[in-house]
C-alpha cells in the first residue's frame, strides 16, 4: 500500500514536472522527445488509481479472515466446470466441506493479475515458476470472496496480494449461488469482509 501511495504522488509529479520543462524552458519542437515519458507517466497514473477500491477491498477480508497456508491446490488455465466465470483458476478448500472438491475462484483479466497468470500458466510453464506459488496464502472464504498472496523470500509475511471474489456474491447480473451449510455466521462474516450477496440452501433451512 505504501509504495503504490508512493507512486500515486510521484507519477503525477513526474508529469507535471516534464510538462512544466517542456512549456517554460523549451520550444514546441522538443515536443516529440517528452511525448513518450509524458504518455507513460499518465499511464502508470491511471494504474495506481486503479489499484486503491482492490486495496480497500482487501482490508475488508484481512479484517474478518486470518490468513490460511496451502500447498499443491489445483489451478489452471482450462475451463473449471464449478467456476462463476471464465479463465484462469484456484481452487480452495470449501471450510464446510474439506473433504470434497474446492471452490474454484477465477482471475479477472487485469494488468495486476498478469503476475499470477504467468506464474500458473499451463503445461508449459517453468517449474521455477510455478514453485513460486509454494505456499499459497489464503485469506477469506472461497464461497464468497478472498485474498490470496505468496511468501516473501524469507517466508514470514504475504506478498503479492490479490483480491478475488465469486461473482454471485459481488454482481448484480450474477446467478445467486446458494451454499449448503452456510451458517448464519458466515454469510454476516462474508457480508463484512465486502460481499454485497450472500444465502443459504433453503433445503438446509
Amino acid at each position: 500500500m505504501a509504495m503504490n501511495i508512493v507512486g500515486l504522488v510521484g507519477w503525477p509529479a513526474a508529469w507535471i514536472g516534464q510538462l512544466y520543462v517542456l512549456v517554460v524552458f523549451l520550444s514546441p519542437g522538443f515536443a516529440f522527445l517528452f511525448a513518450p515519458t509524458l504518455c507513460y507517466a499518465l499511464y502508470r497514473t491511471v494504474i495506481q488509481l486503479s489499484y486503491f477500491p482492490a486495496a480497500f477491498r482487501m482490508r475488508r477480508v484481512l479484517r474478518q479472515y486470518p490468513w490460511q497456508l496451502f500447498f499443491t491446490l489445483p489451478r489452471g488455465v482450462d475451463e473449471h466446470p464449478d467456476a462463476e466465470d471464465d479463465g484462469v483458476w484456484i481452487e480452495i478448500p470449501n471450510p464446510t466441506a474439506l473433504s470434497q472438491r474446492g471452490v474454484p475462484l477465477t482471475f479477472v483479466k487485469h494488468h495486476r493479475s498478469y503476475w499470477w497468470l504467468r506464474h500458473i500458466g499451463g503445461p508449459r510453464t517453468k517449474s521455477a515458476l510455478k514453485e513460486q506459488l509454494e505456499p499459497l496464502w489464503f485469506a477469506g472464504d472461497p464461497r464468497f470472496l478472498g485474498v490470496i498472496a505468496v511468501s516473501t523470500r524469507n517466508g514470514l509475511a504475504p506478498r503479492r496480494l490479490h483480491f478475488l471474489y465469486r461473482p454471485s456474491a459481488f454482481e448484480d447480473t450474477a446467478a445467486r449461488q446458494r451454499w449448503e451449510n452456510a451458517a448464519a455466521s458466515d454469510l454476516e462474516r462474508a457480508h463484512k469482509a465486502g460481499a454485497r450477496f450472500v444465502g443459504v440452501d433453503p433445503a438446509s433451512r
